[in-house]
């Protein structure tokens, strides 16, 4: 082997490490290392629907009281909102394709497909896509979803459709949604995918 090549070697094998440790910036904590708060926070998540700490629950245990009361909004706009289980999904897959979120959209994937959202939608929204065929209120959820991230605003045409579908509240509901996953998807930055699974998005272009 030539020194250049040993050299590369070494660099590939350092890099894989840098990654590695990255994404195993904030592991899980052992429940006997928790403190009170965390300990407390941890149960409070598990005995409400979600039934188990994982995915950004884990680094946000770092922080037990924020985690606690961010939960609870998450819990009131996943499951409670005033939209509806499919359209929630639809709105959970736009924003974790936005991020690149690999575990939140990993995750979302089946549970958007068993609240009625289209196969070929879901793998469009993956590909960075626009569906083609939606009906009205995915439309509405679409649009509204597009031009808040990518314009910081909507505009009026947008925001009208979108609360003749679903109502004032239904508008906050869904702005609430994308911020909260927004959220999660910033603090999850590294959280790797389950043991077996592959990254289902592709970065977009920077």
């Amino acid at each position: 082997m030539t020194l250049a090549t040993c050299a590369f070697t070494l660099c590939v094998a350092f890099s894989i490490l840098a990654t590695a440790s990255a994404q195993e910036r904030m592991p899980a904590i052992p429940r006997d290392k928790m403190t009170a708060a965390q300990k407390k926070a941890a149960d409070e998540l598990i005995a409400g629907p979600r039934g188990s700490l994982a995915g950004p629950f884990v680094p946000l245990l770092r922080s037990p009281e924020f985690m606690s009361r961010l939960q609870k909004t998450g819990e009131y706009l996943r499951f409670d909102n005033h939209l509806g289980p499919k359209l929630t999904e639809f709105v959970i897959l736009l924003t974790a394709r936005q991020w690149t979120q690999q575990y939140e959209f990993d995750a979302h994937v089946p549970l958007a497909l068993k609240a009625g959202v289209k196969p070929e939608f879901v793998a469009a929204i993956g590909e960075g896509r626009r569906p083609t065929g939606m009906a009205a209120d995915e439309k509405a959820v679409y649009d509204f979803c597009a031009e808040l991230r990518e314009n910081k605003s909507v505009s009026d045409a947008s925001y009208a459709r979108a609360a003749n579908a679903f109502g004032e509240q239904g508008v906050v509901d869904m702005a609430g949604l994308v911020g909260y996953y927004t959220t999660l998807a910033m603090i999850m930055a590294r959280t790797p995918l389950p043991e077996g699974k592959k990254s289902p998005l592709v970065p977009f272009p920077r």
